[in-house]
């Protein structure tokens, strides 16, 4: 069974400045708790699947009363468009994973911009329990993403 969940937020702030905060996933640990890392990656010698695709190294953490899970996936921006991102799980280790895709997609509204995110996790474990988890900490980090988006421009 997967988990998809879907949000959406609207912000005072214009469109470019949003985009600039969902386009980078090193940006992600300053409004997503549950992304503590996400290291920016060269693709290795030999992997010409991710020539010329950006890839990070996310970490992922969840917390469920004193029980603390952790996952390291590799993702990638397989899409880049104005007003459309998409990040997949890839990794390089030649073994079958389950798949992680993230979407955002960012247009203007009258007062602003509006973001939705789709994030699916096409995986088995605990799929009601994380389901649960993603969808409070993206409640939880909507008002951090709208402060950062309008406040002062990020440095590019």
């Amino acid at each position: 069974m997967a988990v998809d969940v879907t949000a959406s937020l609207d912000t005072a702030g214009p469109p470019d400045r949003l985009r600039t905060w969902v386009r980078d996933l090193g940006r992600y640990p300053e409004w997503l708790g549950i992304v503590p890392r996400a290291d920016p990656e060269d693709p290795p010698a030999g992997a010409a699947d991710t020539v010329g695709r950006p890839a990070w190294s996310v970490e992922l953490r969840a917390k469920l009363g004193p029980l603390a899970r952790s996952k390291r996936l590799r993702m990638v921006r397989t899409l880049d468009e104005v007003d459309h991102v998409r990040f997949e799980r890839w990794e390089l280790d030649g073994r079958d994973h389950s798949p992680w895709v993230l979407e955002a997609r960012v247009v203007a509204i009258d007062e602003g911009s509006r973001l939705t995110m789709l994030l699916h996790y096409g995986g088995t474990f605990g799929t009601g329990i994380l389901e649960r988890l993603l969808a409070d900490e993206i409640e939880a980090s909507k008002p951090r993403l709208r402060a950062l988006v309008e406040a002062a421009p990020p440095a590019c």
